[in-house]
């Protein structure tokens, strides 16, 4: 067969045979015409219709992810726009002098820019100088900016003109990853044409047509496991593919592709819910240890366990199962046990495993913090209750019907008519003595107490309290509440230095540094502000709260007295000194630290500048 008459394809192939240099997959199968490019019908299609109805924009815009197929599409349009003779669906026909120099990387037709490493303002420059010649041969000069976000805004700037009004053959091709990048001048000089993730489905036929070309024995599941793997990404897809055909020298199973891959089997967690529905603990904490000698780390357990959650909650639909994106082989293994577990123990579980997930970085003791979500997991069942409430099934938190404890009845307390025993009226509690413990359900009523004439207080005997005292007692409260001590700020640095001397005391030494550095202001007469620099230095002191609040509360006689805690937004600053203190914050700090230096002030009479 003559040279001429060869596809592209093997075109390709002869050249790689006749150099003896193996080539990726991704470089050898990669598309040469729109029908064979992979899951981007809807951009594809309305390529040849521009070209056959001959409404082609003069640039355009693709994006969309790595991977898909953007550089591709921008050659392809450019070998066929330039095609001599093109077939009756609008495709390249590789066998006229222009496609023919295409493929073998000669046309001065087409020129290719990286704009990641040539993205300064003479770059484009030089470029645009370049599009003031017309073409040699054929109809159009196709220019392919790849990674066109990657050009700084000058650059830009200089290329607004010329792609706004090119000579009309010209042709501007920009490739993207991050359409948001780009300058909406450049965007609304575009035709933009927005590429999708390539489905799974679309990945692994393609795989399959590789290996059947390379003879390769893959299995359908393995090739699941690639497309999965890849993420909507054709070329990752195959560079795993043929990382794999090396590693098993052609013989592709599900077996050594989870091995290759580092990915967990799903049987893991059939097992591990298994065990989990037959409140097995032990069994799933064993399970997880095997994973966990196998080189898994928890996040991944987590990650793949919730992805698991999902496709079972997602499998109890019909309707929705078109959402399981599973191996063929598992399907239906996924769908009889959805048909099992009932919805609300799937969704309190993937609630559970999201929180651990969101929390597993903070989490000091990562395999402690994955077997808690499993002992959680394995009583799930015990810690809510599914109940129907006529509209749906809901959950409902055990604790919620607890009964209540049985407490000792509360002691008569009846009052003695006066002139009976005293001239005066006494409170006397009348203690039964053969009472048994009172139910909750059958409270004891109270008695009805008959009114009492005022008399004179009598003084009380041991068995009662005494009216008088109790007045005594709440009017001296009263007093002292009302006779308490200013708030002021010399006070208050001053108790604040005692209750950092009672800290070192209690050797609790990261305290008493986070206190020294806290400042202090008074918001008004019952509240005084607290500043720290961090949210550490905070929690240190909100550690301390009860403490210090009833430390305050003495100093000042003022049980309304409280504090609030806040941090405080420090600007950064490039000179890194410590700002000097005033000469009433070094008093301040002074008596903070010696308590004595305020007695001296005020015996001397002495004042604040």
């Amino acid at each position: 067969m003559r040279r001429d008459k060869l596809s592209p394809e093997h075109r390709i192939f002869a050249a790689q045979q006749h150099m003896d240099k193996f080539i990726v997959s991704a470089r050898k199968y990669r598309p040469q015409h729109f029908g064979t490019v992979v899951g981007q019908a809807h951009i594809t299609t309305t390529l040849k219709n521009a070209i056959r109805n001959n409404q082609l924009a003069h640039a355009f815009l693709f994006c969309g992810p790595r991977g898909v197929g953007k550089t591709t599409c921008a050659r392809i349009l450019a070998k066929t726009i330039n095609c001599e003779s093109k077939t009756p669906d609008g495709e390249a026909c590789d066998q006229c002098n222009s496609c023919v120099s295409f493929n073998e990387g000669t046309s001065l037709n087409i020129h290719e820019l990286d704009a990641a490493s040539n993205n300064s303002v003479d770059d484009i420059r030089s470029l645009v100088e370049q599009v003031r010649f017309a073409p040699q041969a054929g109809r159009y000069k196709v220019y392919i900016v790849d990674e066109v976000h990657m050009l700084s805004s000058s650059a830009f700037n200089a290329f607004l003109k010329t792609l706004e009004e090119p000579p009309p053959y010209a042709i501007f091709i920009l490739a993207t990853t991050e359409k948001h990048k780009i300058l909406p001048t450049i965007l609304s000089r575009c035709q933009i044409f927005d590429f999708k993730r390539i489905t799974n489905n679309d990945t692994i036929e393609h795989l399959q047509d590789i290996c059947s070309k390379e003879d390769i024995t893959a299995d359908r599941a393995a090739l699941h496991l690639i497309a999965q793997k890849s993420e909507g990404c054709m070329r990752d897809s195959l560079s795993i593919l043929d990382k794999i055909v090396s590693f098993t020298n052609g013989q592709l199973t599900y077996a050594n592709t989870l091995e290759h891959l580092n990915i967990l089997d799903e049987d893991y967690y059939f097992r591990l819910l298994d065990n989990m529905q037959q409140q097995n603990l032990a069994e799933s904490m064993l399970l997880f240890d095997e994973i966990n000698r196998k080189g898994f780390e928890g996040d991944m357990v987590l990650n793949g366990f919730a992805e698991f959650v999902r496709n079972l909650l997602v499998s109890r639909d019909a309707r929705a199962a078109i959402l399981l994106e599973v191996a063929e082989d598992f399907k239906q293994k996924y769908l009889q046990a959805a048909q099992a577990i009932h919805p609300g123990w799937l969704i309190a579980a993937l609630n559970l495993i999201n929180e651990a997930e969101i929390n597993y970085k903070q989490a000091r003791n990562k395999r402690l913090h994955v077997e808690l979500v499993l002992i959680k997991l394995s009583y799930l069942s015990q810690a809510i209750a599914l109940v129907d409430a006529g509209d749906g099934i809901s959950k409902k938190k055990l604790i919620d019907g607890a009964r209540p404890l049985s407490f000792r009845a509360l002691p008569v307390i009846g009052v003695k008519e006066p002139g009976t025993a005293s001239p005066g009226a006494r409170l006397v509690i009348e203690a039964e003595k053969t009472k048994p413990l009172a139910q909750p359900a059958t409270p004891v009523p109270a008695p009805m107490v008959p009114p009492v004439a005022a008399t004179p207080a009598a003084e009380p005997v041991q068995s009662g309290f005494s009216l008088k005292k109790i007045r005594e007692k709440m009017a001296q409260q009263a007093g002292n509440m009302q006779q308490h001590k200013p708030l002021t700020e010399e006070e208050l640095y001053l108790t604040w230095g005692q209750f950092i001397e009672k800290l070192r005391q209690a050797g609790n030494h990261s305290a008493v540094t986070n206190f020294k550095l806290a400042t202090l202001r008074i918001i008004d007469g019952h509240t005084i502000g607290i500043g720290t620099n961090s949210p550490i230095h905070q929690k240190f002191i909100e550690n301390e709260r009860a403490a210090l609040t009833d430390h305050l509360q003495g100093h000042f006689a003022n049980r309304q007295l409280v504090y609030q805690v806040t941090v405080a937004e420090q600007a950064v600053q490039e000179d890194t000194g410590e700002k000097p203190l005033s000469r009433k914050e070094q008093y301040f700090r002074l008596i903070e630290e010696y308590p004595q230096i305020k007695a001296l002030k005020d015996r001397l009479r002495l004042e604040l500048d």
